[in-house]
């Protein structure tokens, strides 16, 4: 029988900081252990659930490429969680030239450099650095959009392995407020959010209104929070955000295309929202594409046509209670199947054994 797989899986995010890029490291990293012995080299956020300082991040790149370089029993595999922190894979070539370097791209860490300026210019060229530096690298994408923005980089041997939302309701299901829309996430002007105020919900009958469960980082988005039919629930907790999300008539993610390019990587909450019992309609959009399956786990809308949006919730509301109840049901089922973490780090682990 041949020995387990060595696994050397590195991240600067990692609980008890809070976000997707946490939780990914997180799951990802323990559920490999069923394919091989999995080493987490991680730098734990605080407390409070804040993420490391700048000057934590550099002391633990530091000790991270001097573990890497000098490691007695290097892995044949080294899988580096996001594309911001590729020179640990190039220590880990130094070390074992052989060695299998995996990288994570999560949209964010590819999409920087499309906000202009000189640190996006910066960060561009430093992507780029690295995809001359590390030889033949592994790149997993959360979407087709974010392989489409790596490869934009000189990075060619990339594949994509959709995230998970293994999200669950507390309690009971909710009756439907078929009433109530329901936008959540950050106010940026990527998220479309004004964008829906202004242009679709004026094409709603007049009862629908638009609860808004997120916090500006806009003040221009943020305006649009004193529109009629706006009603803001401010930041949420998970258990009263998925109550939210399975009790309206939609859960809407109307993003947007913006000039400078900046996408959205994945868009967890339309998958969280289908894993919860929520009927989501999504712009067809980036990473959205990925996460959502168009007709089983919620809807895609051409992004920026307010007509269609209107059309396709007025088609949702005009459902009976049967039909919303079986779509539902095959929306969780899908969800419950597909998104989540054990696909994830199977399809993850196949790349690891890929050359070996």
């Amino acid at each position: 029988m041949s020995d387990p797989l060595k696994i050397t899986f590195v991240t600067r995010k990692w609980p008890p900081a809070m976000g997707g890029m946490e939780t990914y490291a997180q799951q990802v990293s323990t559920r490999l252990k069923a394919y091989g012995e999995v080493e987490v080299i991680a730098l734990p956020g605080h407390p409070d659930g804040s993420a490391p300082t700048p000057w934590e991040l550099l002391r633990f790149g530091a000790k991270t490429a001097l573990s890497l370089l000098f490691s007695r029993d290097p892995a044949p595999v080294v899988h580096v969680a996001d594309m911001a922190s590729w020179p640990l894979a190039l220590f880990a070539r130094l070390r074992r030239p052989s060695v299998r370097r995996i990288l994570s791209a999560h949209g964010t860490d590819v999409s920087y450099p499309a906000r202009g300026g000189l640190k996006g210019r910066l960060y561009g060229t430093y992507l780029r650095l690295g995809a001359k530096l590390l030889g033949r690298v592994t790149v997993i994408a959360n979407s087709a959009a974010t392989a489409s923005a790596a490869g934009l980089y000189g990075y060619r041997d990339v594949v994509v392995v959709p995230l998970a939302a293994e999200a669950r309701l507390q309690g009971e299901a909710p009756a439907p407020e078929m009433q109530t829309l329901l936008f959540c996430g950050r106010l940026t002007p990527l998220k479309g959010f004004r964008w829906f105020v202004e242009n679709v919900l004026p094409l709603l009958p007049e009862p629908i209104v638009l609860e808004v469960a997120g916090t500006v980082w806009d003040e221009t988005e943020g305006a649009a929070l004193s529109a009629p039919r706006v009603h803001h629930l401010g930041r949420l907790d998970q258990p009263a955000l998925y109550q939210r999300m399975a009790a309206a008539l939609c859960v809407v993610v109307p993003n947007i295309h913006l000039e400078n390019g900046q996408f959205e990587g994945f868009g967890l909450v339309a998958t969280e929202a289908a894993a919860v019992g929520g009927v989501v309609v999504a712009a067809r959009h980036a990473g959205l594409k990925d996460a959502v399956k168009d007709g089983e786990t919620g809807f895609l809308v051409t992004p920026g046509d307010a007509e269609a949006w209107a059309r396709e919730i007025k088609r949702v509301a005009g459902w009976s209670a049967e039909e919303r109840a079986g779509f539902v049901a095959g929306s969780k089922a899908t969800a419950a199947r597909y998104y989540n973490w054990d696909r994830v780090a199977r399809d993850t682990a196949r790349q690891f054994v890929q050359t070996q």
